[in-house]
């Protein structure tokens, strides 16, 4: 549970620490921008990465509600969740929680420890498309980077609908 803290912690109550700080300041200038860092991992999740995950979903939900409270105030919220990039992600810096004997044989968890260094992502061409996005009439409220991102976004969106439409019956009869 302290790991779980920590990791919500840094990745979401910091988050929400400095936007809360911030978001009077744009309220009174009547326009701004905040950009949530998130991850593909903000909308779908990968075995052995559920804190990162979970603190990467209270994110987006947070940022999702206070796209709608700060819209009327001239202030976005672009919620941006990249894929893998060249940011020591997987590298020797990354923090990894304590090892569990029955899940040491993750796929998911293997492919991040040997993955720092062969990122297919740019962070300054992130950072460009971030700016261009920014610079948009009208910007989305989520931005996936890199292609492995975009592919996997899409298939979790499939898969949602798939269940959707394949248990709508059984939703719906649920009424009164």
């Amino acid at each position: 549970m302290d790991e779980l803290r920590s990791v919500m912690e840094v990745m979401f109550f910091g988050a929400v620490a400095v936007t809360k700080a911030v978001v009077p300041h744009l309220r009174e200038q009547g326009s701004g921008a905040i950009v949530q860092i998130s991850s593909m991992g903000g909308q779908l999740l990968m075995p052995g990465f559920g804190a990162y995950c979970a603190a990467k979903f209270a994110l987006e939900g947070m940022s999702e509600a206070l796209a709608a409270e700060v819209e009327p105030f001239g202030v976005r919220v672009l919620i941006v969740e990249p894929g893998a990039f060249g940011t020591e992600f997987g590298g020797a810096r990354m923090h990894r929680s304590r090892e569990i004997e029955a899940y040491r044989d993750l796929p998911t968890r293997a492919a991040v420890d040997t993955m720092d260094g062969t990122q297919p992502g740019d962070p300054a061409n992130a950072a460009q498309a971030i700016v261009r996005v920014l610079d948009a009439e009208k910007p989305p409220l989520r931005l996936a980077l890199g292609a492995d991102a975009v592919e996997a976004l899409r298939g979790k969106r499939a898969e949602l609908r798939a269940d959707l439409d394949a248990w709508e019956e059984v939703s719906r009869a649920t009424a009164l």
